[in-house]
């Protein structure tokens, strides 16, 4: 039995996600207080909704998306009634492995996931990360079950704050970018739908253009920069504007950001 704690906009896509890939809806639970919420998600899913207790002592894997202050408190309220060997998954932002165990006993196998919003879309980046007791088994269980909803990399917890800078909070990097680029088109007088399809596709084919031929993006860049070129003076205005520099800042700024949030539980 699988017990997701929190059916909020990413509870939700990975509920989807898991009801996408062929799991029964009798053998998900999710804790929803909200009785029109909780009638909505046994509407579009087939999933019951239960008081927390009971999520707690049927999960053989439990799923936490709460907001991070709401983690200690959750915790304290189910750890007496965990099955032994319950998998826990936690995609609370900046809590840490050890802060669950702590909470939960000794040889709790815990895994810590960063996912970003394209989840929603099944195009999402799922981080994934194991605390003190869980195995490769334990792992290889929570990528099939991110799987449904994007790609799934391990890496070692310390490296999760990194994760948080360069693929949880990066859709909106690339959102600012595109909306200032379509500002930008409209103000040339360009009708807005036809921008935002330039834009879109231009972004679409940049990534695909990288992923096709294997080049690094610098010197995909390169070969479309010909000199004296419109390209050309697009680009150096970014290099004269400061563009790269600002967003080595802004991923570090994610980055401290997310250690800081880890710090308030103890890292």
């Amino acid at each position: 039995m699988i017990s997701l704690f929190g059916a909020g906009e990413m509870g939700e896509a990975l509920l989807a996600g898991l009801v996408r890939s062929g799991r029964a809806p009798d053998e998900i639970v999710v804790v929803e207080p909200r009785t029109e919420r909780a009638e909505e998600l046994r509407w579009k899913y087939g999933v019951a909704a239960v008081p927390p207790r009971q999520a707690a002592e049927s999960a053989d894997t439990l799923l936490i998306v709460v907001r991070p202050q709401h983690v200690p408190g959750l915790l304290d309220e189910i750890a007496p009634h965990l099955k032994p060997g319950c998998l826990v998954v936690s995609a609370a932002a900046g809590v840490p492995t050890r802060l669950i165990e702590g909470h939960l006993g000794e040889d709790t196998p815990v895994v810590r996931v960063m996912p970003n919003t394209p989840v929603l879309v099944e195009t999402g980046m799922s981080v994934i990360s194991p605390g003190r007791y869980a195995g490769e088994d334990h792992l290889r269980h929570v990528a099939e079950l991110l799987g449904p909803v994007g790609k799934v990399i391990r890496l070692d917890e310390e490296r999760q704050d990194a994760a948080t800078a360069l693929s949880g909070s990066a859709p909106a990097y690339f959102y600012y970018v595109i909306e200032n680029m379509i500002k930008a088109g409209a103000d040339l007088g360009v009708p807005r739908e036809a921008v935002q399809e330039m834009v879109l596709r231009a972004a679409e084919g940049a990534v695909a253009m990288i992923r096709a031929t294997g080049e690094a993006p610098g010197a995909l860049r390169e070969s479309v920069t010909s000199p004296g070129g419109t390209t050309q003076a697009a680009v150096a205005t970014l290099v004269e504007e400061g563009v790269g520099p600002a967003f080595r800042d802004a991923v570090e700024a994610a980055a401290r950001r997310s250690r800081e949030l880890g710090e308030q539980f103890g890292t």
